[in-house]
C-alpha cells in the first residue's frame, strides 16, 4: 500500500517579493483558481540555479515531481544544495503549499526540518513535548506514556523543566527527534538536521530510524548529505537536481547516480580541475584508458586502468605518479605511489608523455569512489595536483570461486583465508 503519492508536484516563487509581487498578479492567481483554470505563470520562470542571474523574477523551485512510496519504506532524498529537498518537505508537512499538482499521504506526519521545529521558545521541554503531541493528534495519556522513553532518548533529563530558548542547538535537536520518532507517526521526515547532533546521538537517532521502519512499519523520508548514512539507513532513493526528480529507484543506484553527476563534469577544461601547479609545468591532457572524463569502470573484464599524462615540463626529467581514492564520507580507501619507477616517459625539446599502469585489487567490494591524482619529483615537491575528479566504479568482486562478490554493507576489502 503507498504511503504517500506526489502527483505533479510544482513550486514557483517570484525573488525578492512577498506573494507575488503585485494586486494584479493576486488577482490573475485567485480569478484563475476560482474558474477551475491552470495557473496563470506557468509558462513563465525558470529552473532553480543558483549559480547563475538568469533573466526571470519567477523560479521553479520544485517541477513535475511524481513518485510514491510505500508504506514502511526508508526513502533517501539527496543533491545538492538548493535542489528542492527541503521544499518538497515543506510542502509534504504542510508548511507551504504546492503551485501545482497534489500530495495524498495517509497517517500521521512528523517532521523534523529545522532546529527546534514545531517549539515555543517560552515553554519548557515538558510542555513542548505535550504541545507537539497534541498537534499530532495523540491524548495526554499517550503522551504520558511515552513521556518518560522520550526524555531518556533525548537524554535532557536535567532541563525538562527549563524553557527550550535556554537550550543549545544541540539539545533542541535531541528534543524534538526524539518527540518526532517515539509519538508513533505513521510517516516521519527527517531533513539534514541530525548533522547538528554529536557522534552519540546520530548513531542512537539512525538506529531509532530503522527500528521505526523496519520493526514497527512505518515510513520514513530522510534527506542527508551523508550518503554514508543514506546507504545504511535507506531502502530506496531519489535524487533531486535544480528542482527536478533525476533518479528515483534502490538506494545504492540512486547514490552512484548522484556521484557520478555530481562528483565529476563529464565536459570540463583541465585547468578548472588542476589545485596544485608547479610554475615549470604545463599539463595539457590528461586521460585515462585513453578517455578524458576521468571515469574508471572496473568489472569482471578490467581490472586495470592506464593514466597518461601529456604537457611540457622544465628543468628535471624525473616524475612518479600519485593516485588516491575516497569513499562517498571522505575516508582513504586506496593510495598508489609511482615510488621511484617514475613510469614511461617520452620527452622531446620538453614535451613529455607520461604513463602508468595500474591494478585495483581483487578484494576491493563494490562501490563508487572518487579520487585524484599527482605528478611528483620524488621526494622534493609537487609537479600539480588536481582535484577530486576522478570516478572510481567497481562493478563486482571477483572470488577465487569465480563468483561475483555484490553483498551490501560488507566493508571495504574481503579478507581471504590464510
Amino acid at each position: 500500500m503507498n504511503a504517500i503519492e506526489f502527483n505533479n508536484i510544482s513550486k514557483q516563487y517570484r525573488l525578492g517579493q512577498i506573494s507575488t509581487g503585485t494586486v494584479s498578479h493576486d488577482l490573475n492567481r485567485w480569478w484563475a483558481r476560482f474558474r477551475g483554470k491552470e495557473y496563470p505563470y506557468l509558462k513563465i520562470g525558470e529552473i532553480n540555479d543558483r549559480s547563475h542571474k538568469g533573466t526571470s523574477d519567477y523560479v521553479w523551485a520544485l517541477q513535475d515531481i511524481n513518485f510514491t512510496v510505500e508504506q514502511g519504506d526508508v526513502v533517501g532524498i539527496i543533491g545538492k544544495n538548493g535542489a528542492g529537498k527541503s521544499t518538497l518537505l515543506k510542502i509534504l508537512s504542510k508548511i507551504t503549499a504546492p503551485t501545482t499538482g497534489e500530495i495524498r499521504a495517509r497517517g500521521r506526519i512528523a517532521s523534523l526540518l529545522e532546529v527546534g521545529t514545531g517549539f515555543h521558545p517560552e515553554m519548557t521541554g515538558r510542555e513542548n513535548i505535550y504541545l507537539n503531541g497534541s498537534i499530532m493528534g495523540m491524548t495526554r495519556s499517550e503522551i504520558t506514556r511515552k513521556l518518560d522513553e522520550i526524555v531518556d532518548f533525548a537524554g535532557v533529563e536535567r532541563y525538562l523543566d527549563t524553557p527550550v530558548k535556554r537550550y543549545s542547538s544541540g539539545m533542541m535537536v535531541r528534543l524534538g527527534f526524539a518527540v518526532a520518532a517515539h509519538l508513533e507517526p505513521e510517516i516521519l521526515i527527517v531533513d539534514e538536521v541530525l548533522a547538528v547532533g554529536d557522534a552519540e546521538f546520530q548513531k542512537k537517532a539512525i538506529g531509532k530510524m530503522q527500528e521505526v521502519s523496519r520493526g514497527e512499519g512505518r515510513t520514513v523520508l530522510f534527506v542527508s548529505h551523508n550518503m554514508s548514512a543514506v546507504r545504511s539507513l535507506c531502502k530506496k532513493g531519489i535524487v533531486l537536481s535544480n528542482g527536478r526528480c533525476e533518479k528515483y529507484g534502490l538506494v545504492e543506484d540512486a547514490i552512484r547516480y548522484y556521484l557520478e553527476n555530481s562528483v565529476i563534469s563529464r565536459n570540463f577544461e583541465l585547468r578548472q580541475h588542476i589545485q596544485i601547479q608547479n610554475a615549470g609545468l604545463e599539463v595539457k591532457s590528461i586521460s585515462i584508458n585513453g578517455k578524458s572524463d576521468w571515469i574508471i569502470d572496473i568489472n569482471r573484464e578490467h581490472h586495470e586502468f592506464e593514466i597518461t599524462i601529456c604537457g611540457f615540463l622544465k628543468g628535471k626529467k624525473r616524475m612518479a605518479l600519485e593516485v588516491r581514492f575516497f569513499d562517498v564520507i571522505g575516508l582513504p580507501v586506496a593510495f598508489f605511489s609511482g615510488g621511484h619507477t617514475y613510469g614511461e616517459i617520452h620527452e622531446y625539446e620538453g614535451e613529455f608523455m607520461f604513463s602508468e599502469r595500474i591494478k585495483i585489487p581483487h578484494n576491493l567490494t563494490k562501490g563508487c569512489f572518487n579520487g585524484y591524482i599527482a605528478l611528483t619529483y620524488p621526494g622534493f615537491e609537487t609537479y600539480f595536483e588536481t582535484d577530486r575528479s576522478i570516478q572510481l566504479n567497481v562493478e563486482g568482486l571477483i572470488l577465487y570461486t569465480g563468483h561475483v562478490f555484490e553483498y551490501e554493507n560488507a566493508g571495504l576489502i574481503v579478507l581471504e583465508k590464510a
